[in-house]
């Protein structure tokens, strides 16, 4: 999994909310139903049924492999829409209780899908909003994007300490912000989860090192939101969602995907886009390797069982 950024650092964690947490088995269905005005408030509809890369519609009764575009959205104040600062494509699929990861890059140098641009794939989100973003990652990947989960950025830290705290194993000692991170397992409220995941300078392997330490958080948010087991935090995460979160899952979506899918967090997969820096009219592009893209493109089709491979 491949990611560029420059100030923010991404934050998909509630996308383990909205599609694997909440309403997990220690749960009832009853105390489910007390969060179906919060799901109705996250909702937003794109205008289509399916993707264009799908032959028939998902079916969760069935356990069709899904997948999930996940958008952590930067909107400074006075813009009216923003930018999406990072975006992972996740692939879920049940039968193999597996999940695939792919960050992609946010100065990705593509074709912005239902404009006439050829750009970084972040302005997508300023140009045509969720729509043109899944179209063009869509198109990037050439596999479909099913659903979405859009996060605010600035919920990063709420997120970590409403889990009590994530476990991570840190592979660099390294001091930033006056704050000291040792080699081993540490312990990271959300404040130091932020600037662990954020901190590049100082790091010999640059972004891709900055990338490692940002998996690991994702996961280990994964891993202990997975195992929230008090009403208390349980209300609070879901105060979190409905003040941060949009997507096109449906309450009965959730449902099935938490009954039938929550599984896949216990195989975790990553995937890294692999490609250069070039200026092209002064401004820098990630250029993504074209025979690396299409392997990425092919292993994540062959795990949510689609046949056709990219050429």
């Amino acid at each position: 999994m491949g990611t560029r950024k420059r100030k923010k650092v991404l934050l998909m964690i509630l996308t383990i909310i909205c599609v694997l947490i909440i309403g997990s088995g220690s749960y009832t269905y009853y105390l489910w139903h007390m969060v179906t005005s919060t799901v109705a408030n996250i909702e937003e509809n794109i205008d289509r049924d399916k993707s264009e890369k799908r032959l028939e519609k998902i079916n969760f009764k069935e356990g069709d492999p899904i997948t999930v575009l996940l958008m952590g959205i930067d909107n400074p104040a006075g813009q009216k829409r923003g930018r999406s600062d990072s975006l992972i494509l996740l692939t879920i699929n049940p039968h193999s209780e597996s999940m695939h990861m792919v960050s992609i890059p946010r100065d990705t140098y593509t074709k912005i899908k239902g404009s006439w641009k050829t750009d970084k794939i972040n302005h997508a989100y300023a140009i045509g909003g969720t729509e043109m973003t899944i179209r063009s990652v869509e198109n990037l990947l050439d596999v479909p994007v099913d659903y979405f989960v859009k996060v605010n950025m600035k919920s990063f830290k709420e997120i970590v300490d409403t889990v009590g705290g994530v476990e991570v194993n840190n592979d660099l000692d390294f001091t930033y912000y006056s704050v000291h991170y040792p080699k081993g397992r540490l312990h990271l409220d959300g404040e130091r989860a932020l600037r662990y995941s954020r901190m590049r300078s100082k790091d010999p392997r640059g972004d891709f090192g900055r990338q490692i330490r940002q998996r690991q958080v994702i996961e280990a948010i994964i891993q202990k939101g997975a195992n929230i087991s008090s009403i208390t935090k349980f209300g609070e995460m879901v105060k979190v969602v409905e003040n941060n979160v949009k997507t096109n899952l449906t309450f009965d979506d959730m449902w099935e995907i938490q009954s039938n899918y929550k599984d896949a967090r216990k195989n975790i997969e990553q995937h890294k886009i692999e490609g250069k820096s070039k200026e092209i009219k002064g401004t820098y592009y990630y250029i993504p390797d074209k025979e690396n893209l299409r392997t990425v493109s092919n292993e994540l089709k062959k795990h949510i069982e689609i046949n056709n491979k990219t050429p």
